[in-house]
């Protein structure tokens, strides 16, 4: 069992506050204004949504961008498998790795999907807890995840299972490969693949919004490859491109569309910010 590194700082500590805090989310005014209608029924047709990029800083800041991207998710209809995929920001555990520990968060348990974590096993991803212990990025994505199989009637971990990845080596090279196995692993199962980002950090509004603005570009674009030369070449300081890559690597999408931006600036003021962006990948 992974238990929670950053549950009562990232997020409310507790059931209670911490289904109310997601409720808040979706009711802020940087939010989607309401909480989706997420259907029950497994034959509800196939889903659009295929991807989504998600933030993963402290609720209080993200949580309502955030809140775009799994209204969206929520009311496409939920998936059997939620590949999450995050930036590694504690330098500890293999360049790529995924667990096959339950995710535990105050909510309850998320279990990982042994088809999937045993495909990708067999395809050489490695497997390294250590990555995963400390780690935020994935970690704040599984509340709103469980949030939303309660919506659906279906309980804490009434249907949906996990894949959780987490990345230090972020270069398109290793993206593009790790997009290859989660096509190859994921064939013939309904699934939704998490990059969990956040945009520009601690630089003036201005800054960040225009530089932003560029990676958003690329990403609307479907093109993995000039986002990584873009990264490259500006030095935006966004911290899960390589997520952002093979997550569009892996659904081989059709099109994406913008959500909401904001930056933390937008939730209090301050003079350096941190961007903050939802897409929904098709």
């Amino acid at each position: 069992m992974r238990y929670p590194a950053v549950a009562g700082q990232f997020y409310a500590g507790d059931r209670e506050s911490l289904m109310e805090q997601i409720d808040r989310c979706f009711l802020h005014p940087l939010g989607p204004g309401r909480v989706p209608e997420v259907p029950g029924d497994p034959d509800r047709g196939p889903r659009r949504i295929k991807g989504v990029v998600v933030p993963h800083a402290g609720y209080m800041y993200s949580g309502p961008v955030a809140a775009h991207s799994y209204h969206a998710v929520g009311e496409d209809g939920l998936p059997e498998v939620a590949v999450v995929i995050g930036p590694n920001h504690t330098g500890f555990g293999k360049g790529v790795s995924m667990t096959e520990e339950s995710y535990y968060t105050p909510l309850g348990e998320m279990p990982v999907d042994e088809e999937v974590y045993e495909r990708l096993r067999d395809l050489g991803l490695e497997s390294d807890m250590g990555a995963h212990r400390y780690e935020h990025s994935v970690e704040v994505q599984i509340p709103f995840l469980q949030w939303l199989e309660e919506k659906a009637g279906r309980g804490t971990g009434g249907g949906m299972r996990l894949l959780p990845i987490v990345m230090m080596a972020q270069d398109h090279g290793t993206a593009r490969k790790l997009g290859e196995m989660l096509r190859k692993a994921l064939e013939g199962r309904d699934a939704l693949v998490v990059a969990s980002t956040d945009f520009s950090h601690y630089v003036p509004q201005e800054v960040a919004e225009k530089a932003d603005a560029l990676a958003i570009e690329r990403i609307l674009r479907l093109d993995a490859k000039g986002l990584f030369s873009l990264i490259r070449r500006t030095g935006i300081s966004m911290c899960g491109y390589g997520p952002v890559m093979a997550m569009l690597e892996a659904v081989e999408p059709s099109r994406a569309e913008l959500l909401k931006y904001a930056t933390s600036g937008d939730i209090s003021p301050m003079r350096d910010v941190v961007g903050y962006a939802a897409l929904a990948i098709y």
